[in-house]
């Protein structure tokens, strides 16, 4: 047995992490733009990264490292450093280079792309940090780009034997949210004892349904990066315990990007039943998640369920009009061919539809696949943040 209780330390609730943000002149206004993780002792890592072809140069110097430890984890925002070629991969060369007293440092960007790093400017940063600073909050801040707020979450894991192990989180992400690892930068402490096998099994099972489960605009991104990162300070450990926090942390944040997708009023959970397998409930629910004509009925308010419908057969799973059963909430619209959606119907779906979170399900009636997908709406304010994203 034990019990998972939510602290407000985000990185740093883990014995031994510290964190800060600063500003390195990279955002106008002096707001905050670079951050770091560091811990007392070297930490065994895991990670699970973009599948765009056009990886960064962070990612693509994080692999080259092969099997290692860290213990410093530096982030900027405002460069992405991606489409820069080998010069992008000595620019994070010649600026970790500078990171003092730290062992085997890791970069990661966010940002535009296609724009060397303004390294100088990295370089003064570096020297601002406070590596005893205990500021997880300025941490997350540092690391946003679009977003419209910080996103961290945290819990301590009490076990049944009096020992107790922490971890902690900090995510950014609001455009280019697609369900194959959402388009975002997360990074993840413990102080857990937990191998780094188990790390990166229970990450990469994780994921499957919290961080690739979300969708924003369908567009992935080339700097997606998830890394957990293991002290081991805590001496504490319980495989099931550990799996049900991260899980915990990382459906938590997935679903604030998905809350905070640029433009986003409504945070929909598309929960597809009934299918053949869970293979074909995760492509249906991701395929609604995903729909531009389904996200723009959710900005208009519309309960055009016929749009559902249409995603669901578009998909290419077995399905048929005769057992599909499509619900709002709890109001079902479609049931196997009957056609419920009246004007009074109609009525109490719009209502729904105002709400800034709710449910889509639908029920396949072909076997026992079930997954669940995370979507918003899209409207004019996603076109007008990314027209000008540059400027």
């Amino acid at each position: 047995m034990y019990n998972i209780v939510q602290v407000d330390s985000g990185v740093c609730a883990s014995d031994g992490f510290y964190a800060d943000g600063i500003s390195a002149g990279l955002k106008p206004d002096n707001a905050k733009d670079m951050a770091f993780i560091y811990s007392e002792d070297e930490c065994e890592i895991a990670s699970v990264f973009t599948t765009n072809k056009m990886t960064a140069a962070p990612i693509r110097h994080f692999r080259a490292k092969g099997d290692f430890k860290t213990n410093f984890v530096l982030i900027n925002s405002k460069n992405a450093n991606a489409m820069t070629g080998k010069a992008g991969i000595s620019d994070i060369d010649e600026i970790l280079c500078t990171c003092q007293n730290v062992i085997n440092p890791v970069m990661s960007s966010t940002g535009v792309i296609g724009v060397r790093l303004p390294k100088q400017k990295i370089i003064d940063g570096i020297k601002l940090f406070d590596l005893t600073a205990k500021n997880p909050h300025a941490a997350a801040s540092a690391i946003m780009t679009t977003d419209k707020f910080s996103k961290e979450c945290a819990f301590k894991v009490n076990l049944e034997d009096g020992t107790s192990f922490s971890i902690g989180a900090m995510a950014k992400g609001a455009g280019m949210i697609n369900p194959a690892m959402a388009t975002m930068l997360c990074f993840i402490t413990t102080d857990a004892d937990v191998s780094k096998t188990d790390m990166q099994e229970i990450l990469d099972e994780v994921t499957k349904t919290t961080f690739n489960a979300a969708s924003v605009d369908g567009d992935t991104s080339t700097n997606d990066t998830v890394m957990l990162l293991s002290n081991a300070k805590s001496g504490a450990y319980n495989r099931d315990a550990f799996k049900e926090a991260l899980f915990k942390i990382m459906h938590f944040l997935a679903l604030e990007m998905v809350r905070d997708g640029e433009g986003a009023t409504k945070l929909v959970t598309y929960n597809v039943t009934g299918a053949k397998d869970n293979t074909d409930a995760e492509i249906v629910a991701k395929a609604l998640s995903n729909s531009l004509l389904v996200k723009t009925a959710l900005f208009g308010e519309d309960p055009n369920w016929g749009r559902i419908a249409s995603t669901v057969g578009a998909s290419g799973v077995e399905c048929s009009e005769e057992s599909l059963k499509i619900s709002f909430d709890n109001l079902c619209v479609y049931d196997c061919g009957e056609l419920y959606f009246d004007s009074d119907m109609e009525k109490k779906a719009s209502v729904v539809m105002t709400h800034n979170k709710f449910t889509i399900s639908c029920d396949l009636g072909i076997g026992n696949g079930s997954f669940k997908a995370y979507g918003c709406d899209i409207g004019h304010e996603y076109i007008k943040i990314n027209a000008d994203y540059r400027t």
